[in-house]
């Protein structure tokens, strides 16, 4: 049964009536997400549950079905729309008031009732109407009074800025709210009592200019710009109602665009606002961050939303207010505020029906204007809100927070229902209705802009905007969802997730590897692994898209993460830091065939759980602690090339050993790092890094060979990896070849081309591409493996003989030692690997030190080697 049946019904009762019952089952469904909604986000039915938003639908509910039983006897005639659109805009506004703040909502649920009241009371007094028209000037100077007043006694609420409230014990009044029905009120009836004799425009418009003009200089005085931009509106607008001319389109059109630029010169408010609106990417965090984070919850609401009390709108500021509609659009999707659109589109709509056949000029003027009022100030807050138009801080009409602007709106459509209610006379004589259609016309197209911008920013713009390092929301959502673990190749666990869903917390088990494991950090957001594989580690992807869809939907966050397994063994990685600990450089082994990375280390690294405290200091440490050496570091190559000249120097033949094993460059004598003993080879002189050597061989190439050569290798291509990797140098120009390899060329390679370089020797001549994320975990799938890349074969010969002529007399391997001294200093490389005949898993290893260290960079190669030969 229809509980808002009144007893004797008209048609138009039981469309009210009907449509009533509509907005109540909607806003008892709201009510009910709410309450479950922290079951649903810890989804545990132990939670404390939202409660106190039912006493604000109780009053909704109360106070329309009497309303609606009073309107029904007083009003028969009146528009049945008009009350349920109301009834549901401000019923919805309620309810998310309550879910963004409850104490906030608990006061807009007394302005609530007091508006009800209000309107109850004001169709029982007779005549209000015409004793609006009556008294129009004294209405108009009390408005200004009590708003000129603020300029003396006002004060900003939030605590610094515009004042432009007047307060009393408690309770609070912007007068500039019910200034512009005031406005309205006093231009519809001096239009009415002058239009009939057609003076001409400026006659007409002395006397409304000399006050409209002191109400705007009181706004701008106050700084409330945004009300003087919908003063202008207003006026245009009932003027043009009035005088059906186009002139003073064109007029207002000018005076606001002149009004704009002088106001962008002397008021900063508008200045800021119209910097951030045009680009407000240049200040996220500052300038801009409300407008910001606004487009981040319209994209955050995506098509359907996260639910009622399942997103995260607090996020913006003042969201219970100025940007109810950002925190709308972010719990109920583009559904949520195409329905919103709607609505304010058919209270447009019968606005204007009301205007065009209201009995006389004056209710015509006056729908007309309190509907322009109404639509224009929805559509400058919403479109502010996504960027549409600068911000200018009006409210939403029946949906903001704030007990003066929701007083105005029920005030304005008290009145529209009293001329609504007048259809036993006949309409006053229309001669041209194109103004009242320009009006629809502007309004639809507005709301449609709206529209397409939601869409653009809420599902084509969604993607790239949530993965902003600045969206806090991930963060936030972080507390909720249990991210998956980084398990190294036994399943050892590397990063991981602990807590409850709400206080859900990252855990780094084994910090030295921060460089390449990265951290998940609310505040400076994501690195390495953690921001590579973060799709699959916090549920966004290796589900079915039907699951996906699923969690979103009901729980507004991803599925439970899924677990990563890499190819990094935990014991061989504690022993290359062990090693590297206090020392600047990097180290790189992997498995020569599979390209699988089993070690890699950056010196110096980081503790990500101490970004908080560290993170100024990381920033600025001279050796740059957050960098990964091992992928993004470039260092000179200098003769650890040696290898790989010799091994493309065995097919024509190796030239005869040179007499000097040291060379004098650029007024320095560079030796060799580990100098050689006893009757000397080719195998022992590169071994060893002897830069005579080195040159010896680089002498036989031409600058193309020698560019070849590096580009078989690989030097001249980024590694494909989850990880952030340098740019590659690329093929340069020099003199020779025997001067690049001291020195004289910008090649620059990272440890990690040069571990693939050197598994070239130790796999027959095979260039494998390095692999770090080896499976997922999928549930009911087990562990899925991620693809990899076949090796390519190198067109260089020899590259095992090679390996064979470098074979170590410490380790069942080879090795080599190289260094280099350019403007960055003294290097000293080792690489090193398993010789190609080795029957266990073929390794290869490079290694820089950022000092001049052979003994110690052989030491540390050859320990790692040998502990991976030996498991």
């Amino acid at each position: 049964m229809n509980l808002l049946l009144p007893p004797s019904l008209t048609d138009k009762d039981r469309i009210e009536s009907r449509l009533l019952t509509l907005a109540a089952i909607f806003l008892f469904l709201f009510c009910a997400a709410l309450s479950l909604s922290s079951a649903v986000r810890l989804q545990s039915w132990a939670v404390p549950y939202r409660l106190g938003h039912w006493a604000g639908f109780a009053i909704w509910l109360i106070g329309f079905f009497l309303l609606h039983q009073q309107l029904c006897k007083l009003l028969p005639d009146r528009d049945p729309y008009i009350l349920p659109i109301v009834a549901l805009l401000s019923g919805w506004g309620l309810l998310t008031v309550y879910r963004l703040n409850s104490d906030f909502g608990i006061r807009q649920t007394i302005w609530l009732g007091l508006c009800l009241l209000l309107l109850w009371l004001a169709i029982r007094i007779p005549g209000l109407l015409n004793l609006l028209r009556r008294y129009k000037y004294l209405w108009l100077l009390a408005g200004l009074l009590l708003t000129a007043t603020t300029l003396v006694m006002g004060f900003f609420r939030p605590g610094g800025g515009p004042q432009l409230w007047l307060g009393v014990e408690g309770n609070y009044l912007q007068p500039s709210e019910l200034l512009k029905l005031l406005l309205i009120i006093y231009l519809a009836a001096y239009f009415a009592d002058r239009m009939p004799t057609r003076p001409t425009l400026l006659s007409l418009l002395a006397p409304t200019l000399i006050l409209f003009a002191i109400a705007l200089l009181i706004l701008l005085a106050q700084r409330d710009l945004g009300t003087a931009v919908l003063f202008i509106v207003i006026y245009t607008a009932v003027v043009y109602i009035a005088d059906g001319h186009k002139r003073i389109l064109l007029f207002s059109g000018i005076f606001m665009l002149l009004t704009s630029v002088v106001g962008y010169r002397l008021f900063d408010v508008i200045r800021l606002r119209v910097d951030s609106w045009i680009n407000p990417w240049l200040d996220p965090s500052g300038k801009s961050y409300q407008i910001v984070q606004s487009l981040l919850a319209v994209a955050a609401g995506g098509v359907f939303g996260r639910g009622p009390g399942l997103g995260n709108p607090n996020v913006v500021p003042v969201a219970q207010s100025d940007f109810i509609a950002s925190a709308i659009a972010e719990e109920m999707g583009m559904v949520g505020i195409i329905a919103l659109l709607a609505l304010l589109a058919l209270l447009t709509y019968r606005g204007l029906h009301i205007a065009l056949h209201a009995p006389n000029h004056y209710q015509r003027y006056l729908a007309g204007g309190l509907t322009v009022y109404l639509a224009a100030q929805a559509i400058l807050i919403i479109a502010g809100n996504l960027r549409v138009l600068p911000l200018t801080g009006v409210t939403l009409p029946f949906i903001s927070y704030g007990g003066s602007s929701l007083f105005a709106a029920f005030l304005a459509i008290t009145v529209l229902l009293l001329i609504s209610n007048n259809t036993d006379e006949e309409p006053a004589v229309l001669t041209n209705p194109f103004p009242y259609q320009f009006i629809g016309a502007v309004a639809a197209l507005g709301l449609l802009a709206i529209a397409l911008v939601d869409g653009y920013w809420g599902a084509i713009q969604s993607a790239d905007l949530l993965t902003r390092q600045d969206n806090p929301r991930r963060s936030i959502a972080d507390q909720f969802t249990r991210r998956g673990s980084l398990l190294d190749q036994n399943n050892q666990a590397l990063d991981i997730t602990i807590g409850q869903s709400g206080t859900f917390e990252r855990t780094y088990l084994y910090p030295p590897l921060s460089a390449t494991l990265g951290y998940n950090d609310p505040t400076y957001g994501q690195a390495g692994l953690e921001a590579s594989l973060d799709g699959y580690l916090r549920g966004d992807k290796g589900y079915p898209a039907s699951t996906i869809w699923w969690n979103h939907l009901v729980y507004g966050v991803p599925p439970t993460g899924l677990n990563v397994r890499l190819s990094l063994d935990l014991e061989l990685q504690e022993r290359a830091d062990q090693l590297m600990s206090g020392h600047t450089g990097a180290l790189v082994l992997l498995n020569a065939s599979t390209g699988e990375i089993l070690a890699i280390s950056s010196q110096p690294n980081f503790d990500p759980s101490q970004l908080a405290s560290e993170w100024q200091e990381l920033v600025a440490h001279p050796d740059s602690p957050l960098l990964n050496r091992a992928t993004q570091a470039l260092y000179h190559p200098g003769t650890a090339l040696a290898p790989f000249l010799l091994a493309a120097s065995l097919q024509s033949g190796v030239p005869a050993l040179p007499e000097q094993m040291s060379v004098n460059y650029e007024g320095k004598n560079w030796a060799c790092p580990d100098f050689p003993f006893g009757d000397l080879d080719w195998g022992m002189v590169i071994s060893d890094g002897c830069p005579g050597a080195a040159v010896s061989l680089a002498s036989q190439f031409s600058v193309s060979q020698y560019n070849n050569l590096l580009s078989q290798l690989g030097f001249y291509r980024a590694p494909q990896l989850p990880l952030p990797v340098a740019e590659p140098d690329q093929q340069q120009s020099y003199t020779s070849p025997s001067e690049a390899v001291l020195g004289a060329s910008q090649i620059r390679v990272t440890p990690l081309q040069m571990a693939l370089a050197a598994a070239t020797l130790s796999n027959n001549g095979k260039l494998v591409s390095p692999q770090l994320a080896l499976s997922v975990q999928i549930p009911k799938q087990g562990w899925v493996l991620f693809p990899a890349q076949q090796p390519t074969n190198v067109a260089i010969s020899h590259l095992a003989d090679a390996a064979n002529m470098l074979a170590s007399s410490n380790f069942p391997g080879w090795e080599s030692l190289g260094t280099s001294s350019t403007d960055q200093g003294n290097l000293t490389w080792y690489l090193g690997g398993t010789l190609p005949n080795w029957n266990g898993t073929p390794l290869a290893l490079a290694l820089v030190l950022e000092e001049n260290s052979p003994y110690l960079a052989r030491s540390i190669g050859e320990a790692v080697l040998q502990a991976a030969e030996n498991p």
